[in-house]
């Protein structure tokens, strides 16, 4: 009796301690190596902040902003830009993230991962939350040179603004690991971006409104720009950080972040995927 005893198998270890080991293993590694190069978020910056200095300085007269929701008085352009250079630094972050994977393919890392021994969701969620983390980072570093710059941020409705950054910055994230499943070497991915982070950026209220588009009859760049998932993600952080709540745009979010999540799971699965058909998996 003693002797089963002593030759019983171990049990298997608890669920959530292997998780919490998984999760810092996976995010603790974006992290960890983000921090050792701080001139990416030097870089990460240059852009959304070129953008907010040179456009809102030189479109400062010439883009009227109507009193349209949120906006209850006129407001000046350089805080109309501000939400939607906030998901210019999430897309391109969740572009950087889909980039990142693709090269732990093809070094190896992401075979690694994805044979440990935990579910496959868990590992792509954990890389989810890696480059969300990274996203919301710059995401408040922008927010702090924005207020810098004299952009009024009521402290009230910021809570709401960092959830709906967060809800973003999730769903630009998982839209790389969507890309992550397709782009299979490095050199395509600068026809990626041009060919998926552009046309979201540009055709959406980012820099301007989309009442502007209706105005001038572009009535197909509107319906395009309303079908863009980018758009609700911008407009559920302006709404927020003036106390609103967007319904519409937090439903396309939420509903566009569970579609992309399951696309990517679908896509990394060796049975079924487009990992399994190409080599480099």
């Amino acid at each position: 009796m003693q002797t089963a005893t002593l030759n019983a198998p171990d049990p298997a270890p608890a669920l959530l301690p292997h998780l919490l080991r998984a999760l810092r293993a996976v995010v603790g590694r974006e992290i960890g190596r983000f921090l050792r190069q701080p001139s990416r978020l030097g870089s990460a910056l240059v852009r959304p902040l070129l953008w907010f200095v040179v456009f809102s300085a030189g479109f400062h007269n010439v883009f009227g902003v109507a009193i349209a929701p949120p906006y209850e008085t006129y407001v000046e352009y350089k805080e109309y830009m501000v939400p939607g250079l906030l998901g210019m630094v999430a897309l391109f972050n969740g572009m950087q993230s889909s980039l990142s994977m693709v090269y732990d393919r093809e070094m190896g890392v992401m075979r690694l991962l994805l044979t440990a021994p935990l579910a496959r969701g868990w590992l792509l969620a954990f890389k989810l939350l890696a480059g969300t983390a990274l996203s919301v980072l710059q995401m408040v570093v922008f927010l702090a040179i924005a207020w810098a710059f004299g952009v009024e941020l009521p402290l009230l409705h910021l809570p709401a603004a960092l959830l709906a950054m967060v809800c973003g910055a999730v769903m630009l994230a998982s839209v790389g690991l969507v890309l992550s499943v397709y782009v299979k070497q490095l050199e395509n991915f600068a026809g990626t971006m041009n060919f998926v982070i552009f046309p979201m950026f540009f055709i959406s209220p980012a820099l301007y409104p989309l009442w502007k588009l209706e105005e001038s009859g572009a009535w197909w760049l509107l319906k395009l720009a309303q079908a863009n998932p980018f758009t609700h993600a911008v407009e559920a952080i302006r709404f927020a950080m003036y106390g609103q709540f967007n319904a519409t745009a937090w439903a396309v979010v939420l509903g566009c972040t569970v579609v992309f999540f399951v696309a990517a799971l679908w896509g990394y699965d060796p049975q079924r995927g487009s990992i399994s058909k190409k080599p480099g998996g």
